[in-house]
């Protein structure tokens, strides 16, 4: 059997501030030709179809083409949900769906698999939806779920009992931070990267392949493990990422191979760095005209609306950060702190501009203007 494992396609999410719709439209569109032009028999989503449990009204038309586009092309669908999902929505959802399109949102109907045959038997695929610890103590009474590790060990648990009694090939797919998954700038939120919530590759033990989701870069914990990531980059930590998803075959036996399928970057990512008038001066960053931007400026004064002169030069300019050069640390102190314990106008005055100026304060020739500002001020607060 064939399969094609994606996650994360954050339906709804922007990008600093611009929309994405159009863009994930026209990569999940491309994972639909790829999916006919490779024989897939099953596409796997693993979690987080949505980027908010409250999609926008555009969002869900997005949702059904792709999902009829893909069981168009010859595959049967099986989606869960994950941490940004609603499962209520999503499920609702899954009920004016076509046959072979399978959303798994409840967890009662852990370890109850979507069966799909080929010509050497069946195949289980088990779903576990996105399991808030807290959300599910009612639906398994008496078991101990501290954690998301908790609840993923009591789900497998389930899912080997059935398996048990089905016998057959089998996979899982889940929502979840596993260990082994190497540090991640910009983490996910909700799950945590540490503590309780890291779940053991232990707890995946029993089945021949799993398909996980929330880690938005492609990563391979083991032959049998991995993360296909996000379809579409969402931050710049991401730029240096692949986009695809995992074209796993399944033979008689259950041994896994596992080959990867690029994506199309619809615009690219890149950082660069400098300063400001060099930025817009270089000629070697022509290329980047047409590319998202997130500018790093390295000029030790502020500058005077970066993000608009950036963008006469870079017009998917989307962020700016300020990283200034050779200012020293204790520069760097919030301006509350700075101006916390001054005893005078005159002294306000310089540590905003000290501020301002990431270290620098005012001149000779300023401090005698600020102080000559600062006597006419009182003068005319005393003769008002």
């Amino acid at each position: 059997m064939r399969i094609l494992h994606t996650s994360d396609w954050h339906i709804g999410r922007s990008f600093h501030g611009h929309v994405t719709l159009d863009a994930l439209a026209g990569v999940l569109q491309e994972l639909a030709l790829q999916v006919r032009d490779n024989e897939v028999d099953v596409v796997i989503v693993a979690g987080d179809v949505f980027d908010s449990a409250t999609p926008a009204a555009a969002c869900y038309p997005l949702l059904s083409r792709s999902l009829g586009a893909i069981r168009d092309a010859g595959a049967q669908i099986v989606v869960t949900s994950g941490n940004h999902d609603s499962s209520a929505r999503l499920g609702f959802q899954s009920a004016l769906l076509r046959d072979g399109i399978h959303v798994i949102t409840d967890p009662a109907t852990v370890g109850v698999p979507v069966t799909v045959d080929d010509g050497h038997g069946p195949v289980h695929f088990y779903g576990i939806p996105y399991l808030e610890p807290t959300m599910v103590r009612a639906v398994w009474p008496g078991v101990t779920l501290r954690s998301h590790a908790d609840t993923l060990d009591h789900a497998m648990g389930l899912i080997r009992a059935d398996l048990a009694q089905r016998g057959g090939r089998s996979i899982a797919i889940a929502h979840c931070f596993a260990a082994g998954v190497a540090p991640t700038p910009q983490l996910e939120r909700d799950i945590q990267q540490g503590g309780l919530d890291v779940v053991p590759l232990s707890a995946f033990d029993g089945v021949d392949y799993v398909a996980l989701g929330h880690i938005h870069g492609r990563q391979q914990l083991s032959e049998r493990v991995r993360y296909a990531g996000a379809p579409l980059h969402y931050s710049f930590g991401e730029a240096d990422k692949p986009r695809g998803s995992w074209l796993i075959d399944v033979d008689a036996a259950g041994e896994v191979t596992a080959r990867w399928l690029d994506l199309p970057v619809p615009r690219r990512l890149v950082t660069l760095r400098g300063p400001l008038d060099e930025l817009l001066a270089d000629p070697s960053l022509d290329a980047h005209h047409d590319d998202w931007v997130c500018a790093v400026l390295t000029d030790p004064t502020p500058q005077i609306d970066p993000m608009r002169k950036l963008q006469t030069r870079f017009a998917w300019c989307a962020t700016i950060k300020l990283d200034p050069v050779g200012v020293p640390a204790a520069s760097r102190i919030t301006y509350a702190d700075r101006v916390r314990d001054v005893e005078s106008d005159d002294e306000l005055i310089e540590r905003f501009l000290t501020h301002v100026r990431a270290g620098e304060g005012a001149g000779e020739r300023e401090r005698e203007l600020i102080a000559d500002a600062v006597a006419e001020a009182r003068v005319a607060e005393l003769t008002s």
